[in-house]
């Protein structure tokens, strides 16, 4: 039997016994501390779980700090020794964002450094319950040789404080900063260290936020939460379908809703698609909110199995109020609004779309059908065109219009193809 190569065992000095258990044994799951911000309890699972470290990226200005800060001020009404640790702004700066906030009088525990040496010292003689480190990117380990915000600090600074969350109990929440990319600045490997990784999206014009758990250990994942950005912070957006819907006004040619499910919700939003005779040889394909490549395969199908080219035009398309989708069931809501900018044909009045195009041409049915189908008619949609196949559950209150394949489609409501 192989013992290894020479100096890299683990030498003859015995470790301690693990404990084992199967996996019948029932956990009892851990308690959770609601803020009061119901959208911020959502995304995280349904509160704070002790112990637990979380990241919460996003560009800068977003409104990070802001969020943070009246998430820290109701943690601690709620009973939390909250410390709140900046290692950005002076803590005047926090003190005059905490007064615009109508925050001055919460019991935080305020504290300016980067030295994480220091950090933690103060932790272990305080013992809070939560702390917020703002940002991770500006700790420095002096055990590390590297510059603070280099890939090595903040590995070593993430380490040791997700460490001294499990030892200690206390919850700890990280803010991170993003990349040109989209991506959390420093090594994947922070987002694999913490249990929960919040993405802070939104479009600098439009006044609407999103929080998106793209990573939770204790609840589902993909789950948003909507915020407004208001004079007095940011606003909780109890009903964001209605509010990604506020600006519509009459139908028009190129305008879409579609009913969406992001996390465990159904959200209903607009799609926006304008088609134009181009005066440059390669025709512009300008895509907001939605996958470019996606774009060019509904732009594909509806040539190859429709016979309707789109050569010679620009076409753009936006979703409308700064949000981004992923989801394939946009798929049909896309082709609906490329269709009717083209053909200068508006949808019927109160109707959404929803559904998945192959590359084939035939429509597949999406999951959660019902519940897109009950968001639609609580706002007062009247209509639905699905794929056919798709599991409605009861009577949805809406007249719907299931289509097998995109030419039929094509045919049936554009009167094409």
């Amino acid at each position: 039997m192989s013992a290894g190569p020479k100096g890299k065992s683990l030498g003859g000095r015995r470790g301690a016994h693990l404990a084992l258990t199967d996996l019948v044994t029932e956990e009892v799951p851990p308690p959770r501390t609601l803020s009061g911000i119901g959208e911020l309890d959502r995304v995280l699972g349904g509160g704070l779980v002790p112990a637990s470290a979380v990241l919460v990226g996003g560009d800068p200005g977003i409104g990070k700090s802001t969020l943070l800060l009246q998430a820290a001020a109701q943690f601690a009404r709620a009973g939390l020794k909250t410390f709140y640790v900046s290692g950005e702004e002076a803590s005047a700066q926090v003190r005059m964002r905490a007064q615009r906030l109508g925050l001055a009088k919460a019991p935080v525990k305020l504290a300016t450094a980067t030295a994480l040496r220091d950090i933690l010292t103060t932790l272990e003689a305080e013992r809070p319950d939560l702390v917020i480190i703002d940002s991770i990117q500006t700790m420095w380990s002096d055990i590390v040789e590297a510059a603070p915000g280099s890939v090595s600090q903040v590995r070593a600074a993430a380490h040791e404080l997700t460490s001294f969350a499990k030892r200690t109990g206390t919850s700890v929440i990280l803010v991170g900063h993003v990349t040109k990319d989209g991506q959390i600045a420093g090594p994947r490997v922070v987002e694999h260290m913490v249990d929960c990784v919040l993405y802070f999206e939104g479009e600098r014009g439009h006044q609407f936020r999103i929080l998106r758990s793209v990573k939770n250990r204790f609840g589902p994942a993909d789950e948003i939460g909507v915020f407004e950005m208001t004079g007095g912070g940011l606003a909780e957006v109890a009903n964001p379908s209605a509010l990604f819907l506020s600006g519509r006004g009459t139908p028009a040619p190129g305008s879409v809703v579609f009913s969406g499910i992001e996390g465990t919700r159904p959200l209903l939003v607009e799609l926006q698609a304008l088609v134009a005779p181009t005066p440059h040889a390669q025709p512009r394909r300008a895509v907001v909110g939605w996958d470019g490549a996606r774009l060019a395969m509904i732009l594909a199908v509806l040539e190859a199995r429709c016979g309707i080219p789109f050569a010679g035009l620009d076409v753009y398309l936006n979703v409308a109020g700064g949000l981004k989708i992923s989801e394939p069931a946009a798929d049909l809501a896309v082709a609906a609004a490329l269709l009717s900018a083209r053909e200068d044909t508006a949808l019927p009045a109160n109707t959404v779309v929803f559904g998945e195009i192959s590359l084939s041409g035939a429509l597949r049915p999406v999951g959660q059908t019902e519940n897109r189908l009950k968001e639609a008619q609580k706002l007062g949609f009247t209509a639905a065109i699905t794929p056919s196949g798709g599991k409605t559950g009861g009577d949805s209150g809406l007249k719907l219009t299931r289509m097998g394949d995109l030419t039929a489609f094509v045919g049936d409501i554009f009167g094409a193809g």
